[in-house]
């Protein structure tokens, strides 16, 4: 009991009020949003007898960049701070995952597919609240975070990560990845939702 309780799953309520409780900025909680709507694509697509919590990738999209607001003013590297933030709360396996959207450790690509690859692997297809290739988010993040030759081949060395990470969720979708990605997203509300109707943006 003590365990289930301290390794909760925050509810979309839950999640709602954390985003506004910590000030994030519209265009920081538009991309949560639309990383969510990518992650979902990806978890409602997958093969049969494929095991993955619906509601923590749910929570860990949303509140991936639960500091990111914050982070502008202080530096502070927004993944791990979000990461303390969440496990302080009492959430550690959204906080397992929020702390690992930037940079991914330790993928075994021939093991199960993890809640942690789906977010991470959303994180780089949804630019600002846009969805994009992968080429055209790391390019984004060298213009942007790309100060120093060290931070750039970071960036270079995270791709091929990335794109490992695309080859294993792609191993495990009853459907094509970017099919799936495509056409999720245009008959999904922008909060998430499925729209029996005309989508309401």
């Amino acid at each position: 009991m003590t365990k289930d309780l301290c390794n909760k799953i925050p509810s979309r309520v839950e999640c709602d009020e954390l985003m506004a409780r910590h000030s994030m900025l519209p265009n920081i909680m538009e991309h949560s949003i639309q990383v969510m709507n990518v992650s979902l694509a990806i978890t409602d697509n997958l093969k049969s007898g494929v095991l993955i919590n619906r509601d923590l990738v749910i929570a860990a999209a949303l509140l991936h960049d639960i500091t990111k607001t914050k982070s502008l003013e202080t530096k502070e590297p927004h993944d791990v701070s979000g990461g303390v933030l969440l496990r302080e709360l009492g959430f550690p396996s959204t906080a397992d995952i929020v702390e690992q959207h930037v940079i991914i450790h330790n993928v075994d690509l021939e093991g199960r597919l993890e809640e942690r690859e789906i977010v991470y692997y959303a994180d780089k297809r949804v630019l600002h609240d846009t969805i994009v290739t992968i080429e055209e988010r790391l390019n984004d993040l060298i213009q942007r975070y790309g100060m120093t030759e060290e931070l750039r081949n970071l960036i270079l060395i995270n791709r091929s990560q990335v794109l490992a990470v695309e080859r294993k969720i792609a191993g495990f979708m009853a459907i094509d990845l970017h099919y799936a990605i495509q056409a999720n997203i245009s008959i999904r509300g922008f909060d998430g939702q499925q729209n029996k109707g005309q989508r309401q943006d």
